[in-house]
């Protein structure tokens, strides 16, 4: 017997019945301004973008077909043994083991092998004392070669709904692992049905990731521990920090409580080099930067608020895209906003009003990318709009290197660590541009096109040869670079530092001469207001009497400079005419 429940709801819960008819508009609600929310304005400074109305050009390329290969493994049972002998028993495996070694075949089969193998550990040695002599050479023969990039491997979403590669990171011991975080932050566009996984990668295994990682919320960053290769943290779309141990399986370790993460989506964390090796800050574009020691998420250890009035007003905070560390200078880290500044943070001062040092403004958008040169801390690395900017800590109305606008959007930006005139950059047409600043500063030494769609990450490998690059619809794709990009040349490190000092100086002269003509300006303009006030003075002083007799006196030879001025021009009709 099927037993049956009914439901019912009076109609006077469903609300107000939607009747539709034609009138005319009639004024409901009368919202006036509030004029205090004109001092949470910030007024942006002024720039001129220069635009080119030209055809857009496409590139294409063809790819062979990828071979699809899986791993797998078997279960090993030991043998070798006589049916006799049990392997589990230790006493009779010892007692054949002796009994086979005191066999002469045996005894000759290893000496035997014991000469093939000394003669090629020899021939081994021999190579290796003798490479050095050759180092110079063959390092010369790979620089002159043209500079080129192949791919390796293409790591693609698995899940049917395609995410953007957010953010990358190398395994710490050798890269032979590629962490990904895949997220979608265009606006109302994330689906109901998104996969929030991050995965693990093999980068000789394209066909399945190797480890999942299983957030609550979709992650925007990762990283990997530099001191510590299977702990991770990352940044998730909510705001919490996520960590994970990958010795304890796919689901976080720990995740910070929402009361006390941030507000808005985490777009970059960063591993600090502290003694334990756990801790890390995060910036988040609800205007805070906090740090955390993953042992203890529960809440952050400290706490800035991007005010650059230095008051703490999280209304009128920068909100954080990118952030920098060096280890060298560990107390001084920067933050690239949202409004295309870059600030500048002490984080040992004495108050909340002097952690913010000095600013950095220069792009028309968010700063996608920062990043300090490897060699040269004091220079750093920016991306915010259509070009990417070089700037030096000791200057900070300008940049001191910057390229020209390029035609697609620059998303983000790297320095090479081998080398120190190399820089990366990726765009929105899908292209990895590659600049050497010493060989050519107005175009890159290389662009490749990655793939059809939008390049969002990238990240060099510790050896400089290998690039990875994430894309919009989900695939990361590995490239390999020659040797004369991955590389370091004779002489590179000097000349860098000579070119750096050289176009810092520049940027000295001309600021001091624009600020020279700035009071050459104002002292001439308060000049000119004293001379008028003088006058005026002047003016008050005379009598009406004296006043009247001077307009006179300036009518009159007026209408002199008149009668002399027409005389003139008869005289020349007369000489014409004649």
């Amino acid at each position: 017997m099927e037993i049956v429940h009914e439901y019912t709801k009076p109609r006077r819960d469903f609300g107000r019945q939607c009747l539709f008819s034609d009138r005319s508009a009639e004024l409901l609600a009368d919202v006036p301004p509030d004029p205090n929310l004109a001092q949470q304005f910030m007024p942006k400074s002024s720039r001129v973008q220069a635009l080119q109305c030209s055809r857009d050009m496409s590139e294409h390329q063809v790819n062979t077909e990828r071979f699809e290969s899986e791993s797998c493994g078997i279960n090993h049972v030991e043998g070798g043994w006589p049916k006799d002998i049990n392997p589990q028993e230790m006493e009779q495996t010892i007692r054949f083991r002796k009994k086979v070694e005191k066999d002469e075949g045996y005894l000759n089969s290893i000496m035997h092998l014991g000469g093939i193998i000394g003669h090629c550990v020899g021939q081994n040695n021999a190579v290796d004392i003798y490479q050095k002599y050759f180092e110079n050479e063959e390092l010369q023969d790979e620089i002159q070669e043209p500079p080129s990039a192949k791919t390796i491997n293409v790591f693609r979403d698995p899940n049917q709904v395609k995410r953007t590669v957010s953010c990358l990171s190398w395994h710490p011991d050798g890269g032979r692992k590629l962490a990904a975080a895949y997220s979608c932050l265009e606006f109302q566009k994330a689906s109901a049905d998104m996969s929030t996984d991050a995965y693990i990668w093999d980068i000789e295994n394209p066909n399945k990731p190797e480890m999942t990682l299983k957030p609550a919320s979709p992650l925007i960053c990762l990283d990997y521990n530099p001191k510590d290769s299977h702990t991770l943290v990352g940044g998730s779309y909510n705001g919490q920090i996520v960590f994970w141990d990958t010795r304890k399986g796919s689901h976080p370790t720990d995740v910070s409580s929402l009361e006390h993460s941030h507000r808005d989506p985490v777009y970059k964390t960063i591993w600090l080099q502290s003694k334990t090796g756990t801790e890390a800050f995060s910036a988040s574009t609800d205007g805070q930067v906090l740090w955390w020691d993953v042992r203890r998420l529960s809440e952050p250890t400290e706490q800035l608020v991007l005010d650059l009035g230095r008051e703490g007003n999280l209304d009128r905070a920068l909100g954080g895209i990118s952030l920098e560390f060096e280890a060298t200078m560990p107390t001084k880290f920067m933050v690239g906003t949202e409004q295309g500044i870059v600030v500048s943070c002490n984080r040992k001062a004495k108050s909340p009003a002097e952690k913010i040092v000095c600013t950095y403004d220069g792009h028309h958008g968010p700063v996608y990318a920062l990043q300090r040169n490897p060699f040269f801390p004091k220079n750093f690395l920016t991306v915010g709009d259509w070009r990417a900017r070089i700037w030096s800590e000791d200057i900070k109305e300008s940049s001191i290197m910057w390229t020209r606008y390029q035609m697609s959007y620059l998303t983000d930006a790297c320095w090479s660590p081998v080398r120190p005139s190399v820089f990366f950059t990726v765009k929105t047409d899908g292209v990895l541009d590659i600049w050497d600043v010493l060989f050519k500063q107005n175009d890159p030494t290389l662009s490749v096109k990655v793939c059809d769609e939008a390049l969002y990450s990238l990240r060099v490998h510790e050896n400089g040869r290998l690039v990875a690059c994430g894309s919009q619809q989900g695939a990361a794709t590995i490239l390999e670079l020659c040797a004369g990009l991955s590389c370091l040349q004779k002489n590179e490190k000097s000349l860098m530092a000579e070119m750096f000092e050289r176009e810092a100086k520049r940027e000295k002269i001309l600021e001091a001469r624009q600020k020279e003509m700035r009071l050459k300006e104002r002292s001439r303009s308060e000049q000119s207001r004293e001379d008028e006030a003088g006058r005026d003075a002047a003016d008050r002083e005379e009598t009406p009497e004296q006043l009247i007799a001077k307009a006179e006196q300036d009518f009159f030879a007026m209408v002199e400079a008149e009668k002399k001025r027409r005389k003139e021009r008869e005289e020349e009709k007369q000489q014409l005419s004649s």
